[in-house]
C-alpha cells in the first residue's frame, strides 16, 4: 500500500475514534479517556494484521503471476 494510503488509513481511523468518542459524550456515556488509552496496543495489533496480510496476500499474488509466466497463460479473455 502507499504512503498516501497508509496515512489517508491512519487518520481516518484517528477521527472515527475521536468521533465515536464523542457521540458517546454526548449520549450520555461516562468515558475517561484514561479508559481509552488503555486499548493503545490494539493499534499495534491492527498494523502488525495488517502487514502480515499484504505480505501473504502480495506472495500470494506473485505466485500466481510466476505460474502463468511459466504456463504461458494471461487473464486476458
Amino acid at each position: 500500500m502507499s504512503k498516501r494510503k497508509t496515512d489517508s488509513l491512519f487518520w481516518g481511523i484517528v477521527l472515527l475514534v475521536i468521533g465515536f468518542v464523542f457521540l458517546l459524550n454526548n449520549l450520555g456515556v461516562d468515558i475517561s479517556i484514561g479508559e481509552i488509552l488503555k486499548f493503545w496496543p490494539v493499534i499495534l495489533i491492527y498494523f502488525g494484521g495488517k502487514a502480515l496480510y499484504e505480505y501473504f496476500t502480495q506472495n500470494s499474488r506473485e505466485k500466481t503471476i510466476e505460474t502463468q509466466n511459466e504456463t504461458g497463460e494471461t487473464d486476458e479473455k
